[in-house]
């Protein structure tokens, strides 16, 4: 056989890389988590959230994948599909024609919010901070 089907796929902790266990969720965390995981080493919690958190937030996310790299389209994509639903149905409404493409999942939606940018702004307000970008420039 090509694949062992006794191998057991286990998650691994990002903070120390320790195995993953599963726990419990209380009463409210069901509306929130799809579950929720603690670390064997380090005690740390984990959590895989709910598709339908996506829609809340400072920037625009995919839908499905949950990923900020995304692009603007000025007409729908006749290739691609569209994303259908209640809650996309909403970001429509309120927001217009703002629509979406996603790369990895390649579906369109649209959304009220902005694309987030690609560098992080914290950087570059440093540089900026510090005279980098004005090493050329002296004055006398």
């Amino acid at each position: 056989m090509r694949y062992k089907m006794n191998r057991k796929m286990v998650k691994k902790c990002t903070k120390c890389g320790g195995e993953l266990r599963r726990v419990h969720r209380t009463f409210f965390e069901r509306f929130e988590y799809l579950a929720l995981y603690q670390c064997c080493r380090c005690q740390e919690e984990q959590a895989d959230v709910r598709q339908y958190r996506y829609h809340f937030g400072e920037y625009c996310r995919c839908p499905r994948c949950g990923t900020f790299k995304l692009t603007r389209l000025k007409q729908p994509d006749k290739i691609d599909p569209m994303i259908g639903g209640v809650l996309n149905f909403v970001e429509r409404v309120l927001g217009g024609k703002r629509l979406r493409h996603c790369r990895y999942c390649r579906i369109q939606f649209y959304d009220r919010r902005d694309v987030r940018a690609a560098g992080p702004p914290a950087a570059q307000s440093s540089a900026n901070n510090t005279g980098e970008l004005d090493a050329g420039v002296s004055s006398t």
